[in-house]
Parts: C-alpha cells; structure tokens; sequence
C-alpha cells in the first residue's frame, strides 16, 4: 500500500518553468516520493516544453503518455490512470506545487485506514510568489461532512487528492462534464457508498488570478454545472428546494456578475 503513482497533465499553454517546479514539488523536494509519476501530455507541444518533457523520459521514474490529440480534463486525467501501475494515485496539476511532505500524510492517513476511496487536503492560492497567499480553501474533514457539503459544492480539492484506482475505475473512471469533471467523480463515488476524508493540512499551493476566475464564469459554465445539479436532482442526492437554490446563486455569480467582481466574492465569501 505505501506504492504509489502521481498523475500530472500538461498541454501546449502550460509554462515549461511552472511545469518544471510542479514536477520538482512531487518528486526532488518531497519526504515520501512516488515510485513513479505518469506525465499526459494531451496533445502536441512544442519548443522549450516538448525538450523538458522529453528529457524527463529518460528518468525511469517517468512514464510519459503522448495523446496525439488534445482530449481535455476527462480523457487526459483518465489515460494517466490507465497508466498507473499502482493502486494509489495521486492528482497534480502542471503549475501549482505540492508542499513537501504531502504524500507522507497522505500514505499514513491511507495506512490507517486503506479503504477510504479519495483522501485529499486544504489548499492555499497565491499570485505570483507563493509567499503572496490571496486566499484557503477549507473543505470539510470528515465522511460525513463532506458528503454534506457535496450537496452544494464540490467538497474536495482536486489538485491535492490521492485516490484508489480500482475504485475510481468501479464508477467509471474520469468521464467528460465541461469543467466539472471531478465534481462529478466524486458525486458517483459518494453514490456508490465510497468514503473520503480530508486532512486539515495544506496540501498544495495552488496559483490563481484572472484567468481562473474567467473560467468559473460565463454560460457554458453556466449551463455545465446547471446540468451537473440537474443530475443530483435526479438521482436523488439533492432535494427540489436545494436544486433551485443551487441553480440561482451560480446564475448570480457566473452569468449576472462581472469577473472583477466575481473574483472579490471568491475570495471574500469562498475562501478563509
């Protein structure tokens, strides 16, 4: 049990010099490290990144997946899995970086209790240097609690969690939902009866800014995650009322109001 893969994916908008410190952050400057790291590259690159990607393959430590086109979130985070050789999977993401003893509290929070199916954390978000923390965001701990939450939110944060692969692949895998392709596993995984947990810790920092608030807006955000409420709704996780409220506020936030402004409310009601 204490084996296990990180998943990283990058595609040709990714910064080689972020990418390069995220990779770093899950391998050179970590107290328990993976014992291999799946790098999907989801679709051609070019220039500066193809090179430190294909230097990386030279490492045994990599395992470098090439799609030949660009799939997007589901089906680049669901070839990393495929790739895996362990059953623990941990999810990176190719800009942010992981503090340097994630995976140790990770694996001992799996040692004590192997069948909890995702454990991930809190994260902090920072612009620019990480010493300019903007924002943390504080996820339920405990099974119940974040099955609570689940009905509103998404409970977890994806870019700090570690998870079962056989689980994960029991519910079908990442499947695609526009941007909503985590909440959306995590949905089914709680369908299904699977547990999760939540360390207290930071986990990851994780870089923010205008672009990220860009893309929690606009209709076809809108209407994706209107859709993934639509889904609850049906298969009995939230009520009609709660459906409703849902639907309201994120019409409110993500059609009615300015990006500016859509940024100010993440970080003053969203996050610590």
């Amino acid at each position: 049990m204490c084996d296990f893969s990180v998943a990283i994916c990058v595609y040709h908008r990714d910064s080689t010099e972020l990418f390069r410190l995220a990779v770093e952050s899950v391998t050179k400057y970590q107290s328990k490290k993976p014992s291999e790291v799946i790098i999907v590259v989801d679709g051609p690159i070019h220039g500066d990144l193809d090179d430190y990607v294909s230097s990386l393959e030279k490492d045994r430590l990599f395992k470098v997946v090439r799609l030949p086109e660009n799939l997007g979130h589901a089906g680049a985070r669901q070839a990393g899995l495929m790739a895996a050789s362990n059953n623990l999977v941990a999810i990176m993401d190719a800009d942010d970086i992981s503090v340097p003893d994630r995976f140790e509290k990770q694996i001992k929070a799996y040692e004590e209790n192997p069948h909890i199916a995702v454990i991930g954390g809190q994260i902090n978000e920072f612009i620019g240097s990480q010493d300019n923390i903007v924002g943390t965001r504080i996820v339920p701990i405990a099974d119940a609690d974040i099955k609570k939450y689940l009905k509103g939110r998404c409970p977890m944060n994806l870019v700090t969690v570690m998870f079962r692969k056989d689980y994960v692949q029991a519910v079908g895998g990442y499947q695609e939902w526009f941007c909503e392709e985590d909440y959306y596993l995590w949905i089914r995984l709680a369908k299904a009866g699977y547990t999760f947990k939540n360390l207290p810790d930071n986990l990851v920092n994780v870089r923010v800014g205008d672009e990220m608030y860009r893309r929690r807006g606009g209709w076809k955000y809108f209407k994706s995650e209107a859709g993934l409420q639509g889904y609850m709704l049906k298969h009995g996780v939230i009520s009609l009322p709660r459906y409703c409220f849902n639907v309201l506020g994120r019409f409110a936030i993500q059609v009615a109001m300015p990006n500016k402004l859509r940024g100010f409310i993440f970080q003053k009601l969203f996050r610590k």
